[in-house]
């Protein structure tokens, strides 16, 4: 045909033909020798070029052996074999280029192409076509000499019995594969009984390695004392007789060759056609593991049986279409009171007049539900006892048709639903205070919000309630807590609510009228209350409150906006100091949102690294020298210019920025400070959550890489709320930070929670006195005394004692009389930018004082 035609229709069924070629599982298969002899005899009889075993696959012409050809397939549409497929005949085409079906066929016009071809039918015993055997040559010829196709024609049927005799050795490995893999013992005997083959199966069930089993009697494998009966048996089967052991298996012993007995199945099957030639094959199994099984579930089923007896919960089997009782447990018959005979065979109906009309309902309702129905219902019982019944319906097939039996479990819930109420109760209060607890309180508010109603919140936070946990203890931490409820509770009126809803944060609600009113009086009653002694068999407690209100709809109209505003209102209430009230306003509202774009900036000026350092001399008190600088973050922001640095410190510990701000902080610091004088030393604060994220110590070894600082030139200055906050936690990082060689200084000391123990503790290199004692040092005689008894105490330990805000000479003057060991303050210098620090680091000893440099 031409090339680009449409294909050559195919004799017969090509389905079928191609279903056939695929059984023999031969296309894409590696070189065989016999199918490239074949192709190689081809071409020398006929003494051309080419010769190959084409195979015809749906859309191409495949190769299985060919010689003289550098390609392994082509497409079906330009196979000169197509044609002899189709006609099931030889097909001979003395010259391509002279024959309109081929002359245009890229075969035959590319350089080299075929002239002569020579194709005959693969044609198979079950008369399928599955290719040809052709050959054929750059050359024209004139034809085939008969006795050339007489060659081609033995040739092909060769090539075909070498196809058919591939696919029976092939299932012939299978079969031996699949019989030597099988976990059944596969063992064939003789006529005569003697073993002719053993599998290894067969070697491992019987404990005999095939060369001792072969050529021996089977009654091997069969116990002594059954071994007359099978050799009966086995002779009237090779006779030709009737037996069941032919074609059925049948279970019987075997032996081990140990001697062991053990349970079989076995199955035997003749082999041979003649009786001189044959005999039988047996699959045999062991069954140990099935006959174990057996009894395991024989043995299960007394087990459920005595279970179902003896189950705590009613169980009851009723005909779905009767109604009537099939079985009943021990439990059932507790409950109904009657025994088991006067129940099997009997009907609700019969048994209880009453109400048994009721329970056949329920028994209705879950076959129309053909799932599990679940009914709970009280019982009284014919002793006149009443007990609650959780009862669960469900269908179970039986032998004679699907759904037959109704299975009925019925648990006495009587004494669960008295706990469950108490459960109930539990689940809306504190168990430590009695007040409604936070998911109650939630509840209500969201109520409240959704109808609409005036209502007030005051929001209250116990101060100073973490010193107490901290001090002593949690026992006497549940003890306040306990005790601040009894005052709250004691403080509101019959109509109010009051709710705990976190470790020290209580909520109260107030609903009627004059709520500002109200709640203004309720708060300056709280907070009196709260602030008086709390006593408790460990300790005394002083506590404070702070109270935030809102007002409803006023101050919101959604549940989270209420409960923002109220957290806002009392945010603002800490702020103004403990111990006061505040009412929420818009200001708030304006101010939140002011801080939370500030947060915005302050994040973008972190990540671009717009936080700057300034530094303030320390100087020795004895000589004037600079010994230090304390490293201040400075932050101008674009609009707002300078921020203050409490504020902006304050808000990166809030929003968690403050481990990427102190770790940026401190690299430059230490980068800033191998430029200095190799005896003056960079401090550097660090904020007590710096402490918590447990990499502070890996980040400061880095700063200290990095800038190539010396660990002794680098001072870390923490305060007194870092050290009570986690005590034994952070005295260990600070003494992994002091094997470094790094100094440790207390900052602010003397307004935190002061404790001489910390030094007992933990060698603070140097104490940095607060600022309100240097304030006070020239009118204050106790702060003078102060100053003297610290530094006296550092002098003890080893301390070095630095005064710090230090604005005047007088005062100057009274701090060195005290012993003060450093100085700083603006009478020395104000904060200076690094390049203004060290240019007074190298005129340090000329006339010109610090204080007049320039400021940052």
């Amino acid at each position: 045909m031409e090339h680009g035609a449409s294909p050559l229709p195919l004799a017969g069924d090509e389905q079928d033909r191609l279903a056939t070629l695929a059984g023999f599982a031969i296309l894409d298969t590696p070189a065989e020798r016999e199918f490239d002899d074949v192709a190689r005899l081809a071409a020398t009889a006929l003494g051309v070029a080419s010769a190959a075993v084409c195979l015809i696959d749906a859309d191409r012409q495949w190769f299985k052996a060919r010689h003289g050809i550098s390609f392994t397939e082509t497409p079906r549409e330009i196979a000169f074999c197509t044609h002899a497929v189709t006609s099931q005949s030889i097909l001979v085409v003395p010259n391509a280029t002279l024959d309109k079906r081929f002359s245009a066929n890229p075969l035959v016009t590319q350089e080299g192409g075929i002239r002569f071809y020579a194709g005959v039918p693969l044609i198979t015993s079950s008369g399928h076509c599955l290719g040809t055997l052709c050959v054929f040559d750059p050359l024209p010829r004139q034809g085939l000499m008969p006795e050339q196709e007489a060659v081609l024609r033995d040739l092909s049927r060769l090539a075909v019995d070498l196809i058919e005799s591939r696919r029976y050795r092939r299932m012939g490995e299978i079969a031996a594969k699949v019989v030597d893999a099988t976990s059944d013992a596969i063992i064939a005997v003789d006529r005569q009984g003697d073993i002719i083959y053993w599998n290894s199966a067969a070697e491992r069930m019987f404990g005999r390695p095939a060369g001792e089993a072969l050529g021996e009697n089977v009654e091997i494998i069969i116990p002594a004392r059954l071994a007359a009966d099978h050799r009966e048996v086995f002779a009237r089967a090779a006779a030709g007789g009737a037996t069941h052991f032919v074609g059925n298996f049948v279970e019987m012993i075997g032996v081990r060759g140990g001697g062991s007995e053990f349970p079989v199945e076995l199955l035997l099957a003749q082999w041979g056609e003649t009786e001189t030639e044959g005999g039988f094959v047996a699959i045999v199994r062991d069954i140990t593991a099935r006959r174990s099984l057996e009894r395991d579930r024989a043995r299960t089923q007394a087990f459920l049986d005595t279970v179902v007896t003896n189950l705590p919960a009613m169980l009851f089997v009723k005909d779905s279409e009767s109604r009537q009782y099939i079985m009943v447990n021990r439990a059932a018959e507790d409950v109904i009171g009657r025994n088991a005979n006067d129940l099997v065979g009997a009907t609700d109906r019969d048994l209880f007049p009453g109400y048994g009309e009721a329970y056949e309902q329920r028994d209705t309702e879950a076959i129309a539900a053909g799932k599990p129905h679940v009914f709970e219902s009280a019982f009284v019982r014919d002793d006149g006892v009443t007990v609650h019944l959780r009862t669960t319906r469900s269908l179970v097939d039986g032998p004679d048709r699907s759904n037959q039996y109704i299975l009925g479990v019925a648990e006495n819930v009587t004494e669960t639903r008295r706990a469950e109420a108490e459960i109930l109760r539990l689940a809306h209060y504190d168990p430590l205070t009695g007040l409604l607890n936070r998911a109650s309180y939630t509840d209500r508010l969201h109520r409240l919000v959704q109808d609409a109603g005036p209502f007030a919140i005051l929001s209250i936070d116990l101060d100073r309630f973490k010193a107490v946990n901290d001090q002593f203890g949690h026992p006497v931490g549940d003890a306040v807590l306990a005790q601040v409820a009894y005052r709250l509770r004691g403080s509101i009126q019959p109509t109010d609510w009051v709710a705990r809803v976190g470790g020290d944060e209580f909520m109260v609600i107030l609903t009627g009228k004059r709520l500002r009113q109200r709640a203004r009086t309720l708060a300056e009653t709280i907070i009196g209350r709260v602030a008086e002694p709390v006593v408790t068999d460990r300790a005394v407690a002083h506590l404070g409150a702070s109270v935030g209100i809102v007002v409803v709809p006023d101050d919101g109209t959604t549940t989270a906006q209420v409960r923002e505003n109220a957290d806002l209102a009392l945010y603002r209430a800490k702020r103004q100091g403990k111990g006061t009230m505040c009412f929420f306003n818009a200001d708030m509202d304006a101010a939140a949102r002011d801080r939370q774009k500030l947060e915005k900036d302050l994040r973008a000026a972190i990540e671009a690294d717009e936080i700057t350092l300034a530094y303030q001399p320390v100087l020795l008190a004895q000589t004037g020298q600079i010994t230090s600088a304390e490293a201040l973050a400075r932050w101008t922001h674009p609009a707002r210019g300078p921020i203050r640095p409490d504020l902006f410190i304050s808000l990166a510990e809030e929003s968690g920025l403050i481990d990427r701000l102190g770790e940026q902080l401190l690299h430059r610091a230490c980068t800033d400070a191998q430029r200095w004088p190799a005896h003056v030393r960079v401090a550097v604060n660090l904020s007590p959550l710096q402490f918590i994220s447990g990499g502070l110590l890996q980040i400061i070894r880095s700063a200290l890489d990095h800038s190539g600082l010396r660990a002794d030139r680098l001072q870390i200055e923490v305060t007194e709320n870092l050290v009570i906050r986690d005590v034994n936690r952070t005295f260990e990082q600070l003494e992994r930070l002091r094997a470094l060689g790094i100094q440790v200084l207390m900052d602010d000391f003397g307004v935190g929670y002061s404790s001489l123990s910390y030094f007992q503790r933990f060698p603070f290199d140097k104490v940095k006195l607060d600022k309100s004692f240097v304030d006070t040092v020239t009118t204050s005689h106790a702060s003078r005394a102060i100053i003297q008894s610290v530094v006296g105490l550092g002098n003890q330990l080893g301390m070095g004692v630095v005064a710090e805000g230090i604005e005047t000479e007088e005062q100057m003057r009274l701090l060195v009389e005290c012993g003060c060991t450093h100085l700083q303050g603006y009478l020395f210098s104000r904060p200076l930018h690094l390049r203004a620090l060290q240019g007074l680091l190298q005129n340090e000893k000329s006339a010109a004082r610090p204080n007049e440099m320039i400021a940052a």
